[in-house]
């Protein structure tokens, strides 16, 4: 924020500091205001990203700001260009369908060499995977078979054990609903997924990440989450582990993107950005391991089995219609 005007200061100082706020390529925001970042990340994420920022040059010139991924995206799509923050970073498929609707971000001005497309205005930061997660104390208490995909869920000795997320609260269900809707097709993954919400009950959360908490707390034996998660909590020697489904690790992806507002834009937002990209991946990379990049590579201990991308273009519209099919079979 501006500093305050002391008395003591001469004209020089003041003449200077005015034409540095009022001057240069006319952007009405001064590159001495904190840039506002929304986000949705995790905070393995968050914290990934304030290291690359305050280790170059940035500390204490930003803020962060976190949503939930549908609380986020609908800002995003409501707001446009009058949202408050100068950048934000959220799934890719809520960036493009606001980009599209609002024509809200910058293109970014600095390279971004991935190794899929991505539109000019966003970089993507995260590639998230799904998977099955297990409390392995719960697992032999109660002599539970270990699942090997998404359709041993129906079982009904699992009736009771398990947790999932509801999709319309967090993006995380969607990885779920990918893999059985890409295996088996619409009809049959809404009957699949009907039983896997019976077998839930009271467990079907609003939280990507409370199938883990949950898991981790014992409360259930069995949950779907983000494996980048679990693969944590398995190597800092909680009871817990995680399965590869035979239907596919889905994924999706992250990015970063900076708002375009004019002459309100702040400059260092761009900055940020690049910042981000050039100094935050090989510590993203140890918590989100996909390579997302050209040159980078995954440690083979942590790539999944199941690797799998959906056959539609994944937007806003389908996740949508993924939801509706939901909540038809949401008892």
């Amino acid at each position: 924020m501006f500093k305050k005007k002391i008395w003591s200061l001469t004209m020089v100082a003041v003449l200077a500091a005015a034409a540095i706020t009022g001057c240069g390529n006319g952007a009405g925001k001064s590159s001495d205001s904190k840039v506002v970042i929304y986000s949705n990340a995790d905070d393995e994420a968050i914290t990934a990203m304030q290291h690359a920022l305050d280790n170059n040059g940035y500390k204490d010139k930003y803020t962060f700001n976190g949503f939930g991924t549908s609380e986020l995206g609908g800002k995003l799509l409501a707001e446009g260009k009058n949202i408050e923050a100068d950048m934000v970073t959220m799934s890719t498929f809520y960036v493009d369908s606001a980009q599209q609707q609002n024509n809200m971000f910058q293109k970014l001005d600095f390279p971004v060499k991935t190794l899929d497309k991505f539109g000019d205005y966003a970089a993507p930061i995260t590639s998230q995977e799904g998977a099955i997660i297990l409390n392995t104390d719960l697992m032999k208490q109660h002599n539970l078979p270990t699942p090997t995909c998404l359709k041993d869920l129906t079982k009904k000795e699992y009736k009771g054990y398990l947790a999932i997320t509801d999709v319309k609260s967090s993006s995380t269900a969607w990885l779920l609903m990918q893999a059985l809707i890409s295996a088996y097709g619409e009809k049959e993954a809404q009957n699949i997924l009907k039983q896997i919400y019976i077998n839930a009950g009271d467990h079907i959360e609003d939280s990507g990440s409370a199938p883990l908490k949950l898991c981790r707390a014992g409360e259930v034996a069995i949950g779907f989450g983000l494996r980048h998660q679990a693969v944590a909590d398995k190597a800092a020697g909680q009871p817990i582990d995680y399965v590869d489904p035979t239907e596919g690790n889905f994924s999706l992806t992250e990015s970063v993107a900076v708002v375009d507002k004019g002459k309100d834009s702040n400059s260092l937002a761009m900055k940020m950005a690049q910042c981000i990209i050039e100094n935050g991946r090989k510590e993203l990379q140890e918590s989100y391991p996909n390579p997302l990049y050209e040159g980078e590579s995954s440690d083979n201990a942590n790539k999944s089995k199941y690797p799998k991308t959906f056959s539609e273009p994944l937007t806003f519209e389908l996740y949508e219609k993924h939801q509706q099919l939901s909540d038809e079979v949401m008892p």
